[in-house]
């Protein structure tokens, strides 16, 4: 049956997107990956374009989007995702998260489509409890700096949900967790992406804070695999994906990719950004109970696979 359905995936050039079209496109799906290169870039689809069931369209979700032909899914994987980048896109970021979730809810409506919203942990802002389930309504700073992203998201899910309530529209969230892995950008400003390239370059490792805080990390595998199932089932609750075993802190982090990578980097400390949340870890009992789904792939397995990938775009220069 999936060889005639077709899924668009918007944000699907970007780092998770570009994963996602790959398991869509091995799964048998017609993919339409709508992306317009603001922190995507086409060289993550390269691979895909000239397969017949994938096409690509550069366009700007905040904009209408005129899709010829059904479609069965609407997947919106748009948005800047590093702090880096929705401090840089503060307007942008917003009205991705707003006006973007809107077009796409308007065009899944008028396509009978499923849609589905990957929003993220930061919905939870710098949570109080740990693990953070889903019913857990976060502690966000709603004026601070990183409020541009965790509001647009927490927007996006109630909008998600006034479409499903309103009319019926068959809607899925994601809460996605620090996922990492290959087509990261070298600049993106997340940890992992930070560490590997300053520690490939013999750079120094710049750790926020003290170190002390946490982040589970996910690989992009793993990730886009829980999307996958959550985009089949008829799950119309927030379901956290992330790993919950990985949880280590910055510091440690640090420390074991300047192992992994042989590198003889030093640690150097700079102040921790304000509203940096002090804990990330997904209680996932939602995914393995609805969907089936935990992570597979321990840290340490992951992290040098995202290693080599950034080892050889230094070798291309493309760093």
């Amino acid at each position: 049956m999936s060889k005639e359905k077709r899924v668009l995936v918007a944000g699907g050039a970007g780092f998770l997107g570009s994963h996602l079209c790959d398991l869509l496109i091995r799964e048998g799906y017609r993919v339409l990956c709508v992306d317009n290169y603001c922190t995507g870039t086409p060289r993550n689809v390269a691979h895909l374009t000239d397969h017949p069931r994938f096409e690509l369209l550069q366009a700007d979700i905040t904009e209408p989007i005129d899709v010829e032909g059904p479609l069965d899914y609407v997947l919106n994987l748009a948005s800047p995702a590093s702090p880096p980048d929705y401090l840089r896109l503060p307007i942008e970021t917003m009205r991705t998260g707003a006006w973007g979730t809107y077009h796409l809810l308007e065009l899944a409506r008028q396509k009978e489509a499923v849609f589905l919203l990957a929003s993220t942990s930061e919905v939870y802002g710098d949570p109080t409890i740990s693990p953070q389930p889903e019913d857990y309504w976060g502690n966000v700073n709603p004026i601070g700096p990183r409020s541009v992203y965790d509001e647009a998201k927490r927007f996006a899910e109630a909008m998600t949900m006034a479409y499903h309530r309103t009319y019926g529209l068959q809607t899925r969230i994601v809460r996605i967790f620090n996922a990492y892995g290959p087509r990261m950008r070298p600049n993106d400003g997340r940890a992992v992406p930070n560490f590997i390239t300053q520690a490939l370059r013999g750079e120094d490792l710049t750790v926020y804070g003290d170190g002390s805080q946490t982040r589970s990390l996910c690989y992009a595998l793993d990730e886009v695999e829980g999307i996958y199932r959550l985009m089949l089932s008829d799950v119309t609750v927030p379901v956290n994906i992330g790993n919950p075993s990985t949880e280590i802190t910055i510091l440690r982090l640090a420390e074991t990719i300047r192992r992994l990578t042989g590198s003889r980097s030093r640690i150097r400390f700079l102040p921790l950004p304000e509203d940096d949340p002090k804990q990330r870890r997904p209680d996932i009992t939602r995914a393995r109970a609805l969907l089936g789904w935990e992570p597979k792939t321990d840290l340490e397995t992951g992290l040098k696979h995202t290693i080599e990938y950034f080892r050889e775009l230094i070798e291309r220069g493309e760093v």
